[in-house]
């Protein structure tokens, strides 16, 4: 009898982990940290329904740290099985982990030495060297034709549109003679894109879909980026001001170099400092430029004409703590880019407390902020922010750009399913929070007929 248990991202939009079991073998989907409300983050000490030795293999959508954060973890429980993703994937990943269990680590440290913590010590959830060995058991694989992985499972992969790299998967579970086809749709990205391929429309006839429902409940501003970005700058910099954009250091910073090139060199913005502050963005921003196989872009016919897609003029890589803690004497108009993009950790977070309780500067959220972040806090008009065990004011102009975000609204997926021939025979809401996945299950049964569902932290299926 095979199974699907939803180990995460069930009433949130974080901790995507999904369980497939079939013929006495188990593989997992994603496999990322709960982020967030306390309640959700306390998941992550928490021990998986099964021991990861018993997990055959982990496939990966992409590398946001919410669908690939907890693979040290993973690792640390006793998992020794392969875990497959898309080159782009697999180099994102090198990446990411190993930051995360540095932040972790230094988060820990920092609590210690300034004594907030409510734990004594604090700990990290996992360390630096546990995110390295991790990185051993990760394999790139090309699954645009199916891959048999075994004769229980095999696995076929299209364009999601998210970030480099992202992938849905099509695992096809087969058991006693008799086959299931499942898409997972990771997190489905824009119409149109402005670097990597749309979405594709995957061939249908599916027995289960996962489906991400983030903006489930919400359809993105139809406004002018470039615009828009134009006028937040400005108006910062005529008064001096420093415009602080907490950026996730895949997809959005990439992003935003990309336009702010285009709007400088089209005269449409005035050159100034832009500071990319995030020692992974950086790193990330270089994979961008390696990897045109995930590209919409013509990146050697832009090369040929001398044009860096991704450097702007005035741009500056601030990759060593120095250079950052230099940023602090900065006393004239600056964009500083900065991880983490919910305001959750990282080194945006004393750009936040620099420049939050200034009115002459801006604060700038491009993406989506969960639930109990301090993105989500701030961007919702909190007077005071807690910071490294102290208050902070909030006295910066708060501004949001939402149409630069890297998942669809739900318009732009009800478009995306009616492309869809065929039905899958039952559609599941994931990745969302609760009132965002009902609206989009009420929209597809509605509007399309569908036969949707929202599970449960913990459900399992029988196939």
């Amino acid at each position: 009898m095979s199974t699907l248990t939803f180990l995460g991202a069930t009433g949130t939009v974080t901790g995507s982990k999904y369980l497939l079991e079939a013929g006495g073998e188990r593989l997992m989907v994603d496999c990322g940290l709960f982020q967030g409300e306390k309640e959700l983050r306390l998941r992550n000490w928490n021990p998986l329904p099964v021991p990861p030795s018993s997990i055959h293999w982990l496939l990966l959508t992409h590398a946001h740290l919410d669908h690939v954060g907890y693979i040290p973890r993973l690792v640390k429980g006793g998992f020794r099985g392969q875990i497959l993703a898309s080159a782009a994937t697999v180099d994102l990943a090198k990446i990411v982990l190993p930051d995360s269990g540095h932040l972790q680590g230094e988060d820990a440290e920092f609590a210690n030495r300034k004594g907030f913590s409510k734990h004594a010590p604090a700990l990290p959830l996992y360390t630096y060297e546990e995110a390295i060995k991790s990185l051993e058991y990760i394999h790139a694989i090309n699954a645009q034709s199916p891959v048999e992985i075994s004769p229980h499972f095999t696995l076929r992969s299209f364009f999601a549109g998210h970030i480099l790299g992202a992938r849905m998967l099509e695992v096809t579970v087969k058991e006693n003679g008799t086959s299931k086809r499942i898409l997972f749709s990771g997190d489905v990205g824009r119409f149109p894109q402005l670097v990597i391929p749309e979405p594709a429309v995957p061939e249908d006839g599916f027995d289960y879909m996962l489906l991400e429902s983030t903006y489930g409940d919400r359809l993105h501003p139809k406004e002018d980026i470039g615009s828009r970005l134009t006028s937040i700058v400005e108006s910062t910099a005529s008064h001096g001001g420093t415009v602080v954009i907490p950026s996730f250091a895949i997809g959005r910073t990439q992003e935003l170099l990309y336009l702010f090139r285009e709007l400088i060199e089209d005269q449409k913005l005035h050159s100034v400092p832009i500071h990319v502050d995030s020692p992974m963005a950086i790193d990330v921003t270089h994979l961008y430029e390696k990897h045109k196989e995930d590209h919409s872009l013509e990146l050697d016919a832009m090369e040929a004409q001398g044009i860096k897609p991704f450097s702007p003029p005035n741009l500056h890589f601030d990759k060593t703590v120095d250079q950052s803690k230099r940023l602090n004497d900065a006393h004239f108009p600056t964009i500083i880019i900065s991880a983490s993009g919910m305001a959750t950790g990282g080194r945006v977070l004393h750009h936040l407390e620099r420049c939050l309780p200034d009115h002459r500067n801006t604060i700038l959220f491009v993406g989506f902020q969960a639930a109990g972040t301090r993105g989500h806090a701030i961007q919702s008009g909190a007077k005071v922010i807690k910071m490294y065990g102290h208050e902070v004011y909030v006295r910066a102009r708060i501004e949001t750009i939402e149409n630069l975000s890297a998942h669809a609204d739900y318009g732009e997926i009800l478009a995306w399913l009616k492309r869809f021939s065929k039905a899958p025979g039952c559609t599941f809401m994931v990745h969302g929070e609760p009132r965002a996945s009902e609206a989009l299950r009420q929209r597809i049964t509605e509007e399309l007929n569908w036969n949707v569902a929202v599970p449960t932290y913990l459900q399992q299926v029988t196939l």
